[in-house]
């Protein structure tokens, strides 16, 4: 199938459960995203800052840029002006970090906490003590310039499905927690950034309202990076 046709049949499965689609282009060609774009998808999300930073400039103005991968505190100052949602905030230090530099470029970013969720020590995420304690520190509470607008997680990655719904679910069940506890008065606080090509609709019964999907959409990336370039 086309990308087109692609995007066309994620409308329509996502529509009726009110679910944001963010399409995976990383190390995509902008032809492939041009043609994903031209079947109405806005929101592209990219793990790689440079590639990011280059194809903003190259793609039509009004896409919505979401950074997905990990991110380097030295490199939040190539996305400030531009980005639309950062889905991988795991410390303190990169929320003060994107605070300062959004206030540079006198916006308020909206960003995600990143959850670690996965039974993998490769991923990336605070832990659930981690956050809490985040949430309650004076440091945190002086930030101004950035909007936290939900959670994100990565579920472990492996075929025991159990496993996978566990995993949504307790990303779901911290959610809520945060929710009443830190974020009652917040409308904004609405999102879980969860589930991707392999499992989003496992996701999406565990309570996800984003899913980051990439080969379903356009079919087995590209080996090698747009810039050639490895780091964020």
């Amino acid at each position: 199938m086309s990308i087109s046709a692609n995007i066309n049949d994620f409308k329509k499965q996502l529509g009726a459960v009110n679910v944001k689609l963010i399409a995976v282009s990383k190390t995509q060609p902008i032809e492939k995203i041009q043609e994903a774009y031209d079947a109405g998808q806005k929101i592209f999300g990219e793990n790689q800052v440079q590639e990011m930073v280059e194809k903003h400039e190259l793609l039509p103005r009004d896409i919505e840029w979401h950074l997905i991968g990990h991110l380097q505190t030295n490199k939040v100052k190539y996305i400030a002006p531009f980005v639309n949602l950062i889905h991988s905030v795991d410390s303190l230090k990169l929320l003060q970090e994107i605070n300062k530099q959004a206030q540079k470029n006198n916006r308020v970013i909206d960003c995600l906490f990143q959850v670690y969720i996965a039974d993998e020590e490769t991923k990336y995420g605070l832990g659930y003590d981690e956050l809490i304690e985040l949430l309650r520190s004076d440091e945190y509470a002086q930030l101004k310039n950035i909007r936290m607008v939900g959670v994100m997680g990565i579920a472990t990655n492996t075929n025991n499905q159990k496993q996978i719904k566990e995993e949504f679910y307790e990303l779901a069940t911290l959610f809520k927690g945060l929710k009443q506890a830190f974020f009652r008065d917040k409308p904004e606080f609405a999102e879980i950034s969860m589930g991707m090509s392999g499992d989003y609709l496992t996701a999406i019964e565990q309570g996800s309202t984003m899913i980051r999907v990439g080969s379903a959409i356009f079919g087995e990336r590209s080996k090698k990076p747009l810039t050639g370039q490895n780091n964020n």
